[in-house]
């Protein structure tokens, strides 16, 4: 059968590379058609996703991957090409191959990349992009100071002395990451952005839509670093909700998501 729920491939068990690994963490074990893995926004951590991680569990296994750089003697990565590599090693170690990617921020961006690596030798997962940017020079210096200032208040909370150091210290190697870094890849699976009430939207929209087959937006209307917020998360999860129902709702993935509330963005081809 094609279609990317149908084509789950032969489970693999799982290796000592997995079971050794502190970044690939399991967040819930249930067999299902639609296999995912959550990527670490800006900061490392994954507490942010767990009401998340619960609505993806209803679909099958979920699996988290945190940064390096939160635990002793782990040094934390700055660039995306890097950060996809180590974690394209994880993810090709799991017992099934997953059927969705999804992050905030930074994570969706990598989301991205680590799903156009996984095309190229099987389906295309599909993803989940929550508020990403394909690339950051939409921002002006003053904005991307604005934004490391947020990413070190939101670790703060931590505590301090070592822990809230290695905090502070991934999350600005993160922030160089993602100010470093512009998409390029192209995506060929189906692929939902969740994009927040910004000056920025539709430049952020229509750079997605320039690099993606098929293409959902879906709008959330709060700020970046809100979507998490109890006001703000029903929403996000509904849309989500949404978005995985159509990709099990049958056998073949559709060109495009239909529906009211579902806005279809067609790929918009580079001269």
């Amino acid at each position: 059968m094609a279609g990317l729920v149908a084509r789950t491939g032969r489970a693999r068990p799982v290796t000592a590379a997995v079971q050794r690994t502190p970044l690939l963490i399991p967040l819930a074990q249930r067999p299902g058609p639609l296999p995912a893995v959550l990527i670490h926004p800006a900061g490392g951590g994954l507490g942010q996703y767990l009401a998340l991680a619960g609505r993806l569990a209803r679909h099958g296994a979920v699996h988290g991957i945190r940064a390096a750089g939160l635990l002793p003697d782990e040094e934390p990565q700055d660039s995306v090409a890097a950060m996809t590599d180590a974690y394209l090693r994880l993810i090709e170690a799991l017992p099934e191959r997953p059927r969705l990617l999804a992050g905030w921020s930074l994570g969706g961006v990598l989301a991205w990349e680590l799903a156009a690596r996984l095309a190229a030798d099987g389906p295309a997962p599909a993803v989940a992009l929550v508020d990403s940017f394909a690339a950051h020079d939409v921002f002006d210096a003053g904005e991307r100071a604005g934004f490391r200032e947020a990413i070190e208040q939101s670790v703060s909370t931590l505590g301090s002395g070592p822990d809230i150091a290695r905090a502070r210290a991934t999350a600005e190697a993160h922030v160089t990451a993602s100010t470093a870094h512009r998409t390029r890849v192209r995506g060929s699976g189906p692929a939902l952005l969740v994009a927040c009430a910004s000056p920025y939207r539709e430049q952020q929209v229509a750079r997605w839509g320039e690099l993606a087959d098929r293409l959902t937006v879906r709008a959330l209307d709060c700020g970046h670093f809100d979507v998490f917020e109890p006001a703000h998360q029903p929403a996000l999860l509904g849309h989500v909700d949404a978005f995985l129902a159509e990709l099990t709702a049958g056998p073949e993935v559709p060109e495009a998501v239909p529906g009211a509330e579902l806005t279809a963005v067609p790929r918009k081809d580079k001269s």
